[in-house]
């Protein structure tokens, strides 16, 4: 008796040991560094996590995922001939492709234009470089629930995007198609916000960030309108063709708002950003974004 108390006692304590390490308390993780960026949409990005191919140079380049990382996508073929891997680093924000930029963690990336980087160095004290020209994306305004502008009624809302070049680029499409009017000589190169507005005609304009302004649109209220960025617009699964408006062909916009390669300060000239530029400025790009994107992307060379 006494020994088959004991066999018992020895099992229970086994089984006892055995539901404690079950419930024993998982290790905590590792905490993110505060300066970690949020987990969100907007701070997300996408990387090429392949190995580089065996005796190339790796170029890493930050840009959006349309149309900056599909036209980036043609050229690797070109860049692997010259001696280089690209390496496309995806971003879902216009401020995270600067600041990786300007810590070293990019060598170029290819998503916004000279007026916007101006702009951006000069609010963050960094000293990026607009190194060539590559496309442009004209602004368009698209409605919800209208087919027309002169269906627009009074009090109707406008959305734009709230940066600071581009505020005035949607400010400028705005006074373009006379629905407000803004101060005498303002223009592309300029800076005017929604406070600068003359006349707004009994609209209520409203700047939001960039990359909401497409979201925002689908969940208005029919009557709405919104100015959105070429990029934005193609994410969205807008078609140029059905735009209420787009920026003039011949205007200042065209250029002023190229979509440039930026590198940092003093790296111009390297082998690599000039072998990035050299395969990106070519005959077989330029036919690429016509017909991919269906005039929603213009070359500009």
């Amino acid at each position: 008796m006494k020994k088959t108390l004991a066999i018992i006692l020895a099992l229970v304590l086994v089984s006892a040991l055995f539901v404690g390490c079950g419930a024993e308390k998982a290790p905590e993780e590792t905490p993110a560094p505060e300066n970690a960026a949020p987990e969100t949409a907007a701070n997300e990005t996408e990387e090429n996590s392949a190995a580089p191919a065996e005796g190339l140079e790796v170029i890493k380049v930050g840009a959006s995922s349309a149309p900056h990382g599909v036209i980036l996508e043609q050229v690797k073929p070109v860049l692997a001939e010259a001696g280089y891997d690209l390496e496309i680093v995806i971003f879902d924000d216009y401020i995270l492709p600067n600041t990786a930029l300007n810590d070293g963690e990019l060598d170029a990336n290819y998503f916004q234009h000279t007026p916007y980087l101006n702009s951006f160095n000069a609010s963050n004290n960094m000293e990026l470089v607009a190194v060539e020209p590559v496309h442009y994306e004209p602004f368009g305004i698209y409605g919800k629930g209208i087919s027309a502008l002169t269906e627009l009624k009074e009090g109707a809302t406008i959305l734009i995007p709230a940066d600071d070049s581009n505020e005035t680029r949607a400010l400028l499409l705005l006074q373009q198609e006379g629905l407000i009017e803004l101060p005498e000589g303002v223009t592309a190169e300029g800076s005017v916000t929604t406070l600068d507005i003359v006349n707004a005609n009994g609209y209520d304009v409203q700047a939001i960030p960039a990359d909401t302004v497409s979201a925002q649109l689908e969940n208005s209220a029919d009557g709405t309108i919104a100015v959105i960025n070429g990029n934005y617009a193609i994410q969205a699964g807008l078609n140029v063709a059905d735009a209420l408006a787009l920026e003039a062909a011949d205007g200042d916009a065209a250029l002023t708002y190229a979509n440039v390669i930026a590198c940092r300060k003093g790296d111009e000239s390297s082998d690599k950003i000039q072998a990035l530029v050299k395969a990106l400025l070519t005959d077989d790009v330029k036919n690429f974004m016509d017909t991919e994107f269906n005039g929603a992307v213009k070359a500009v060379f």
